[in-house]
């Protein structure tokens, strides 16, 4: 009888400790969580916070090309100090990239060169990728001035452009490229409806 007692008192004495230590790791699981943050959906953000990444270029007509200006002469020495290590000299190809002079007329046949001048319908393309995505190892760290004088170096080495021309928001969009009229417009109904967020009208077919 008193080993029975003995053995039912160790097994509510078993029970309490385990009910306490459950309730120890409840208690400790509680604190350890980190208190939720309260709900919020931002700021209203300003035209200034916008300005550095609002950068797009209307390429056919250059709208959104910035202040400045540059010549063939002044791109030459950008080229050679931040260019020609990865394109080589006179934009002719180097380790990293192949030429960017010549092509043109390509497109017409079966042996294609890629570069700005046999390629882009728009010289305001050629100041758009450079601004973005030049220097490789360092994109967007050109001025304005450096990104035309590099343009107008390279459509010279194309031949597009004369030794002497000035290259600006004005004169860039002027350049006749020669591939021009190597692209089909995009004529699918939904390009010519109006942005819409509600109420909106059906596509145009």
């Amino acid at each position: 009888m008193r080993s029975r007692n003995l053995i039912v008192a160790l097994a509510a004495a078993l029970a309490v400790t385990s009910c306490a230590t459950v309730e120890q790791m409840k208690a400790s699981m509680t604190e350890a969580k980190p208190a939720k943050p309260p709900v919020a959906y931002g700021k209203p953000i300003s035209e200034a916070d916008i300005a550095p990444w609002n950068i797009d270029i209307r390429t056919p007509d250059g709208k959104g090309l910035p202040p400045g200006s540059g010549t063939v002469a002044q791109g030459k020495q950008v080229y050679e100090a931040k260019c020609a290590a990865c394109h080589g000299p006179d934009a002719k190809g180097g380790p990293q990239f192949g030429t960017m002079v010549g092509g043109i007329n390509s497109f017409t046949t079966n042996q294609r060169v890629l570069t700005p001048g046999s390629m882009y319908p728009y010289a305001p393309i050629l100041f758009d990728y450079i601004r973005r995505a030049m220097p490789m190892d360092r994109p967007q760290t050109l001025t304005s001035d450096e990104v035309y004088a590099v343009s107008a170096y390279i459509l010279y080495l194309n031949g597009l452009i004369p030794d002497n021309f000035v290259m600006n928001a004005q004169t860039m969009p002027t350049i006749q490229m020669p591939n021009r009229n190597g692209f089909i417009l995009d004529d699918r109904p939904d390009v010519h409806n109006e942005r819409c967020m509600r109420d909106c009208k059906p596509i145009r077919g």
